[in-house]
């Protein structure tokens, strides 16, 4: 993400986003972390303490902020729509675990910070907003209860995907995937039951209905 002269505060927090990411690998979210990056890419350290003011949590949310971006950018839905809806899911949520891998221990540093009780409220709202973006590209309009349980469901899966990525030793991340695609095909046989039930009645199989026709046949 190459920065204009003229780059306001927010597009330098998320053109070094990446750069801080990897920092933080060995410096922790820390101011270091900051200025490394801003060095690296020929930004003025003090401007980039000031795009990154809000500390740790203002860091690590503008990395969610670019991998966010970046999915949007490489899987637009227009290219997902040839896909079947786990495919699409599941190659979302492993576009954004690929752009982590190699960066294990920024993530675990970044999970234990999300975790302190006075950051859950926005890591809930990143995750939410995540997932959000996940289903819209995937091509959901619910707007019903749906709309809510898809998106809690799948940000649940991504945050225990995480927690997976973030200690797997495996090669090629091996565990991950597996992980990854066990609980996609949970979800999809509990949504293809759950569309059963809810079926108008008249669409789906009704022991009682059976039971009054045997006692009182049709004329």
């Amino acid at each position: 993400m190459p920065l204009a002269q003229d780059a306001t505060l927010d597009e330098i927090r998320l053109a070094l986003a990446p750069a801080v990411a990897d920092g933080a690998v060995f410096d922790g979210w820390s101011e270091k972390a900051v200025e490394d990056a801003a060095e690296g890419e020929g930004v003025d350290p003090a401007v980039a303490r000031l795009a990154f003011e809000g500390g740790a949590m203002a860091m690590i949310g503008a990395w969610i902020e670019r991998i966010d971006a970046d999915m949007a950018e490489a899987l637009p839905a227009g290219v997902l729509a040839k896909r079947k809806v786990r495919e699409r899911i599941r190659d979302l949520v492993r576009f954004r675990l690929e752009a982590i891998a190699g960066r294990e221990e920024a993530l675990r540093r970044a999970l234990a910070i999300m975790a302190m009780p006075q950051n859950v409220p926005a890591a809930l709202k990143a995750g939410w907003h995540s997932a959000d973006l996940m289903w819209r590209l995937a091509g959901d309009t619910a707007t019903d209860y749906n709309h809510y349980s898809k998106r809690a469901i799948l940000g649940s899966i991504y945050a225990a995907t995480l927690a997976v990525l973030a200690e797997d030793k495996s090669e090629g991340h091996a565990e991950t995937w597996a992980f990854l695609d066990r609980r996609i095909e949970g979800v999809m046989r509990f949504e293809k039951a759950k569309a059963q039930f809810l079926k108008p009645r008249d669409e789906t199989f009704s022991i009682t209905r059976l039971l009054g026709r045997l006692r009182y046949p049709a004329s």
